[in-house]
């Protein structure tokens, strides 16, 4: 059997907040030479899915959003602001499930998560009543195109992977899953390998990408720790590369749905 390689995780530190507009591959590039790292071909860079729509300007202010019925009865019973509840509500498909201050929601690129991911935390909330941060519109294009502005300054084949935090059914707390990837294999069919046994798999897939996205989530954090981006080096798969979306199942698979 081949000699199983160490997996190793860097905190990058020194990123600044991002606004919109910043050039988000240069800052990391910064970030890696202040922390004296290069990048080497096959690693990969987990963004956290903030600093990403931070740079992308997906900020909307509250002050400019008028409520609609719909959204002003929903925020009456979940205890929450109506602006926000309406601005879910723009962003989602479906609303799968309501409770306690908390709206699950099939957001538009297709995840299903709390709010449709839109967010306060961590972000500054100007001179009005507050704002909030969508995510990114097409999370795999802005992976690809990090993927090929660090390819371009560093000269190496790299990855990249946009993570956000996730709740789970019946699982407390949250972990980091993949919204975007590029130069990844995010999903590995594992259907017709065989276990240590000689018994065929029939359903196995491996989320590749949520698991490097867990993984480096707990060196980032989810409060104010402040390191947004985190190397990974030494992950090797043979598998061929594919997107974010292909971690994403379909509503028809969807037996909670």
């Amino acid at each position: 059997m081949p000699l199983v390689s160490p997996v190793s995780f860097y905190s990058l530190s020194g990123i600044p907040l991002i606004e919109p507009g910043d050039d988000l591959a240069a800052l990391i590039g910064q970030s890696l030479r202040e922390n004296e790292l290069d990048l080497v071909d096959g690693d990969v860079l987990v963004l956290a899915q903030k600093i990403v729509s931070k740079a992308e300007g997906l900020y909307v202010d509250l002050d400019d959003i008028v409520p609609s019925a719909e959204a002003r009865t929903l925020a009456a019973k979940l205890g929450k602001d109506p602006r926000h509840v309406e601005i879910v509500l723009c962003e989602s498909d479906e609303i799968v499930k309501v409770g306690p201050h908390v709206i699950v929601a099939a957001h538009k690129l297709g995840f299903v998560m709390a709010n449709a991911g839109i967010d306060e935390s961590n972000i500054s909330h100007g001179e009005g009543s507050g704002r909030v941060l969508l995510l990114p519109r097409d999370p795999d294009g802005s992976a690809a195109r990090l993927k090929s502005r660090l390819e371009d300054a560093f000269g190496v084949s790299v990855g990249v992977i946009i993570n956000d935090s996730f709740g789970r059914p019946w699982r407390n707390g949250v972990v980091g899953v993949a919204l975007g990837a590029a130069g990844v294999p995010a999903l590995v069919d594992r259907i017709g390998a065989t276990d240590l046994f000689g018994r065929k798999l029939k359903v196995t897939e491996i989320a590749i990408a949520d698991e490097l996205a867990a993984a480096a989530s707990l060196i980032m954090g989810q409060a104010a720790e402040g390191i947004p981006a985190v190397l990974v080096r030494g992950f090797r798969s043979c598998a061929p590369d594919r997107p974010a979306a292909a971690l994403i199942r379909d509503r028809e698979r969807d037996m909670f749905r």
